[in-house]
C-alpha cells in the first residue's frame, strides 16, 4: 500500500500545505516538501502535537447542527415533489452561560452603583444652588430696604424742610392770610393722599384709553406714557411670560419708576423742539400732516417698482395697485421704462424728474476742473511709410542720438512710446505704433494721439503702396505731413521723382508753393535729422499745442496687454494735466486706482506729465487702443460709469455694423445734404481699378456721390478693414479676396465685404446703392369728388354734408380736400362716411351719401369734397 504524501494529507484535513509543513516542523517532524511521504507513526505523532497543544479558549463556545431530511409528496397522484425539511440545533456549555450571567450582573450593579452617584451629586449642587440663592435674594432684599428706608427718611426730612420754610414765610402775614396758608396745606396734602391712592390703584391695574391714530395711554403715577396698540388680551401683572414662554413675574415698581423718569428728560426735551405739541391731560403729542407731501422723484432710463416706490417714500404695493388700475401687470421687482414710471409718479401726485440717458457720465466728466495755466506741450509724432524705406533706421538713429545725450529719457520697445530732446531744449515724443493698423483703430474709435505724421520715403525707390496707404490714413484723420525723403546719400536717390509722384497724391511741397515740408535726410549717416525735428517743432507750433500741467490727468491709450505676474498693463500718453500714482483712472470701459507707474526707462515713477507715455498698473481690465482715460475724484463713480459704458457697448456696436451696409443707405439718408456712398477698392491690377473706379464717377449725381476713401493693388488687408471701419465704407474685391486677420476683423465688426469677378455687377450694385440715397418723390392724384346737395346737422356726429359722387370713388381712410369756387380751402380726413344709415368703406359714382368732415364745421351747398392719394415714385440714374 503507496504512503500518503503531505499534499495527501493537507487534501484531508483541508488545511493548506504551507500551514500543514509549519505544524509538522513544530511537532518535531523533518518534513520540509509537499511531495515527502508521510507515515502512520508521523500521523500519530502530528496528532499528539496538536492536541497537546490545544487550549480551551481555542474551544468553539457552541456548536450548532445542522440535520437535513428530504421527503417526497405525491399531488393529485400524478407528480410527486421533493420537501427538504432542514434542522438546526445549537448546543451551549453551561459554565459558559453562567460566566456570561454572572457577568451581565456584575456590569447591571456597577450601572445602578454609577446612576445613584450621579444622582446624589445632582442633588447635592441643586442644594448649594439653592442655599446660593436663597443668600443673594436675602442680601437683595436687604439692600432693596436698606434704600427704602434712607428714600424715606429722606422724604421726611424734604418735608420737613418745606414745612419750615412755608412756617417761616406765613409768619408775617395776618390772620386771613394764615387762614389761606392752612387751607392750602390742607388741600395739598389731600391731593398727594388723593394721588398716592391713584398710584396704588395703577399699579395693581393699569388704565388703558383709547386715544386718536391707534394709539394708546397707560396712566401711572399721573404720568402720560403712549404705548402701540396690542390687539392681544393684556395678562395678568403677576403671571405675565416672556418671549421665550417662561414667567417673569410682577414688574418691579422702583425699576418702572427709573425707566419712566430717565424717559421724561427726553420727551419733554422733544416737546420743547416741535416734535410734540406740548401735552395736557391725556391728550397726545403726534400731529397730522395738513396737506399731502409733493417730492420731485428723478427717473433714470429704467427703475424697478421697488426703487421707484422709495424715491417716492411710499410702498411698493401702492406702486402695484396704481399701475394694476391703468392697466399694466408688474412685480414689485420688475424693470419698468422712464414713460411709464413718469406716468405712475404723475398718478400718485408727485413730480417726475427725468435723467437723461448718459446723465452718470455727463455729472462724472463735467464735474473735473481743466482750469489753470497753460503751457506749450511736446508734439506727439508717428512714423509712417512703406517697407524697407527706413522707418526702423530712422527711429534707432534719432534713439541714439538724441536719448543717449539727453539728461531725461530712455529708451523702451515693450512700452511703445518715447521722447527725445533736441539741441534747443524742445521735446518730441515718439508713438512707436505696429503700422497703419493701430493708426486707424485709434480714429475709429474717435481718440487722435498722434500731432504729426512724419512719412518716410526711399529716394531710390519712390512711391510705393503703403506710402499711398500712410498719405491717405494722415489725410483721413486731418493730421499733417513732414515728408522725410531717405537714402539721400545714395548715388541713384532722386528728389525731384518723389515730389512729382506724391503731388499726384495732394502732397505738395513747400518749394512747389504747397504746405508739406520735404526734408532730405540719410538715416544712416544722419544728415538732415536735426532739420526734420525743426520742422516737426515748426508743425507743432502752427498748430499751438498747449495743456495744463495743474489740471487731472487726461490723455488715451496707446495700447494694452494682460501680464502674467502684473495683470492688465495699459500703456497711455497723458495729453492734458498731470497723471498721479494714486489716481482713479477711468479708461474706456475699465477703471482701477494706479498702483504703479512705470516710465520709459523701465523705472517707477511719481507722476507724467504733459506728452509724457507711462505703464500704469491697477486697471481691472485691458482698455481698447485708442480708449480716452480721464482721473476721477470717486471711485464708486468711476465704477458706475465703467458699467454704464459696458451696458451702452453692443447698442453702439451694432449701430456701428448697420451704417456700412448696403441695404441700409436709404436709412442714412440726411435731408438738405448731398449723400455719398463710402467705397474702399482692391483689385488685381491698376488698370481694373481705374477702369472701376471711371465708371463709379460716371453715377454721381448732383444728390449722391461716390467717395472712393481708398484704392489699391492686391488682397484685402487687415489695415484696409481698419480703414473701412473707420471711414463707414464698403468693401468691394474685384477679383481679390482677404486674409485671415481681414476676415477676422470683417466678422467681429460686422463690416460690409463684397466679392466680384464681372465688373458690370460690381456698377450695378453700387448703383442700386446711390438710388437708395436719393429722395424720394411722391405724386398726388384724385381718385374721387363728391358735391355737397344738403347739409344736417346730427346731436352725435355734428355737420352731416349730403353728397353726390360725380367723379370716381370716395374712400374713407383717405385724404380729402373741401373746395369752394375751386379754392382750396380745407385739407384733412374724413369723420364719417355712410351710405343711408350704415357705415361704408367706399361709395362709387352717381350714388349719394353721407360725409363728415373731421374738425371742419363750415361744409356748405355747392362745395366739392376731392379725395386724393399720394403715391411714391421710385427713382433711378
Amino acid at each position: 500500500m503507496a504512503e500518503n504524501t503531505v499534499k495527501d494529507l493537507a487534501e484531508a484535513v483541508k488545511r493548506p500545505v504551507e500551514r500543514l509543513l509549519e505544524q509538522m516542523k513544530q511537532a518535531g517532524l523533518h518534513h520540509t516538501q509537499a511531495d515527502q511521504p508521510v507515515s502512520e507513526q508521523d500521523k500519530e505523532k502530528l496528532l499528539s502535537f496538536l492536541k497537546r497543544n490545544s487550549k480551551a479558549a481555542d474551544e468553539p463556545a457552541k456548536i450548532t447542527m445542522t440535520r437535513k431530511v428530504t421527503q417526497q409528496l405525491k399531488t393529485d397522484g400524478r407528480k410527486s415533489v421533493n420537501v427538504e425539511v432542514r434542522k438546526k440545533r445549537t448546543f451551549v456549555k453551561k459554565a459558559d452561560v453562567e460566566a456570561v450571567a454572572a457577568q451581565q450582573a456584575n456590569v447591571e450593579a456597577e450601572e445602578q452603583a454609577r446612576l445613584a452617584a450621579e444622582q446624589q451629586a445632582l442633588q447635592e449642587a441643586e442644594a448649594a444652588a439653592e442655599a446660593k440663592r436663597q443668600e443673594v435674594e436675602a442680601k437683595r432684599r436687604e439692600a432693596e430696604a436698606e434704600a427704602a428706608r434712607q428714600l424715606e427718611a429722606e422724604e421726611a426730612a424734604r418735608r420737613q424742610k418745606q414745612e419750615q420754610d412755608r412756617t417761616q414765610e406765613a409768619a408775617p402775614l395776618d390772620a386771613e392770610a394764615a387762614q389761606k396758608a392752612e387751607a392750602e396745606k390742607e388741600r395739598r396734602k389731600q391731593e398727594e393722599k388723593r394721588r398716592a391712592e391713584q398710584a396704588r390703584k395703577a399699579r395693581a391695574n393699569p388704565v388703558v384709553i383709547d386715544v386718536e391714530d391707534d394709539v394708546k395711554e397707560e396712566v401711572l403715577d399721573a404720568d402720560v406714557r403712549v404705548a402701540k396698540v396690542d390687539d392681544k388680551p393684556k395678562s395678568k401683572p403677576g403671571n405675565r411670560k416672556s418671549a421665550g414662554g417662561r414667567k417673569t413675574g410682577t414688574k418691579r415698581e422702583d425699576d418702572f419708576d427709573d425707566r419712566r423718569l430717565s424717559r421724561r428728560g427726553s420727551k419733554d426735551d422733544k416737546r420743547k423742539g416741535g416734535r410734540r405739541a406740548p401735552t395736557s391731560g391725556r391728550q397726545h403729542g403726534f400731529e397730522k400732516p395738513t396737506a399731502p407731501i409733493k417730492r420731485e422723484v428723478l427717473i433714470p432710463e429704467s427703475i424697478t417698482v421697488a426703487d421707484l416706490a422709495d424715491r417716492m417714500a411710499i410702498k411698493g404695493s401702492e406702486v402695484v395697485k396704481v399701475m394694476f388700475k391703468m392697466g399694466a401687470m408688474a412685480t414689485i421687482n420688475q424693470v419698468i421704462d422712464q414713460d411709464t414710471a413718469t406716468i405712475v409718479v404723475e398718478e400718485l401726485g408727485h413730480i417726475p424728474k427725468l435723467q437723461k440717458e448718459n446723465a452718470i457720465e455727463t455729472e462724472v466728466l463735467e464735474n473735473i476742473s481743466y482750469d489753470g495755466q497753460s503751457i506749450t506741450r511736446a508734439p506727439v509724432v508717428t512714423v509712417m511709410g512703406h517697407v524697407d524705406h527706413g522707418k526702423t533706421s530712422l527711429l534707432d538713429y534719432i534713439r541714439r542720438a538724441k536719448v543717449a545725450d539727453a539728461e531725461a529719457g530712455g529708451i523702451t520697445q515693450h512700452i511703445g512710446a518715447y521722447h527725445v530732446e533736441t539741441e534747443g531744449g524742445n521735446m518730441v515724443t515718439f508713438l512707436d505704433t505696429p503700422g497703419h493698423a493701430a493708426f486707424t483703430a485709434m480714429r475709429a474709435r474717435g481718440a487722435k494721439a498722434t500731432d504729426v505724421v512724419i512719412l518716410v520715403v526711399a529716394a531710390d525707390d519712390g512711391v510705393m503702396p503703403q506710402t499711398i496707404e500712410a498719405v491717405e490714413h494722415a489725410k483721413a484723420a486731418g493730421v499733417p505731413l513732414v515728408v522725410a525723403v531717405n537714402k539721400i546719400d545714395k548715388e541713384t536717390a532722386d528728389p525731384e521723382r518723389i515730389r512729382n509722384e506724391l503731388s499726384q497724391y495732394g502732397v505738395i511741397s513747400e518749394e512747389w508753393g504747397g504746405d508739406t515740408p520735404f526734408v532730405h535726410v540719410s538715416a544712416k549717416k544722419g544728415m538732415g535729422v536735426d532739420e526734420l525735428l525743426e520742422a516737426v517743432l515748426l508743425q507743432s507750433e502752427m498748430l499751438e499745442l498747449t495743456a495744463v500741467p495743474e489740471a487731472p490727468g487726461k490723455g488715451v491709450v496707446v495700447e494694452s496687454r494682460l501680464d502674467k505676474g502684473r495683470g492688465p498693463v495699459a500703456t497711455v500718453l497723458v495729453q492734458n494735466g498731470t497723471l498721479k500714482k494714486g489716481d482713479i483712472v477711468l479708461a474706456g470701459l475699465n477703471y482701477g486706482r494706479v498702483r504703479a507707474l512705470i516710465d520709459e526707462n523701465g523705472k517707477q515713477t511719481d507722476q507724467a506729465g504733459p506728452s509724457i507715455p507711462v505703464e500704469i498698473l491697477g486697471l481691472d481690465g485691458t482698455p481698447e487702443a485708442g480708449d480716452e482715460f480721464t482721473v476721477v475724484q470717486d471711485e464708486k463713480k468711476a465704477r458706475e460709469v465703467a458699467l454704464f459704458r459696458q451696458g451702452k457697448y453692443r447698442e453702439v456696436k451694432l449701430a456701428r455694423q448697420q451704417k456700412a451696409k448696403l441695404e441700409n443707405v436709404f436709412s442714412q439718408m440726411e435731408h438738405g445734404k448731398t449723400a455719398s456712398v463710402n467705397i474702399i477698392l482692391k483689385s488685381d491690377v491698376r488698370g481694373s481699378v481705374e477702369a472701376i473706379i471711371g465708371a463709379l464717377k460716371d453715377l454721381e449725381t448732383d444728390e449722391v456721390k461716390v467717395n472712393v476713401v481708398y484704392s489699391g493693388v492686391g488682397g484685402i488687408t487687415e489695415t484696409d478693414a481698419n480703414l473701412a471701419l473707420a471711414s463707414e465704407a464698403i468693401l468691394l474685391g474685384f477679383n481679390v479676396r482677404a486674409d485671415a486677420s481681414a476676415k477676422a476683423l470683417v466678422e467681429r465688426e460686422g463690416l460690409d465685404l463684397r466679392y466680384y469677378s464681372i465688373i458690370y455687377e460690381l456698377i450695378e450694385q453700387v448703383k442700386q446703392a446711390m438710388v437708395g440715397k436719393l429722395a424720394p418723390e411722391f405724386r398726388e392724384d384724385i381718385v374721387g369728388i363728391a358735391e355737397v346737395r344738403d347739409v344736417f346737422r346730427s346731436p352725435k356726429l355734428g355737420q352731416i354734408a349730403g353728397c353726390m359722387v360725380v367723379e370716381g370713388t370716395v374712400y374713407r381712410n383717405k385724404k380729402i380736400r373741401v373746395l369752394r369756387d375751386n379754392v382750396v380751402i380745407y385739407e384733412g380726413e374724413l369723420e364719417s362716411l355712410r351710405r343711408f344709415k350704415d357705415d361704408a368703406s367706399e361709395v362709387r359714382n352717381g350714388m349719394e351719401c353721407g360725409i363728415g368732415v373731421k374738425n371742419y364745421n363750415d361744409v356748405r351747398v355747392g362745395d366739392k369734397i376731392e379725395v386724393f392719394d399720394k403715391v411714391k415714385v421710385e427713382r433711378s440714374l
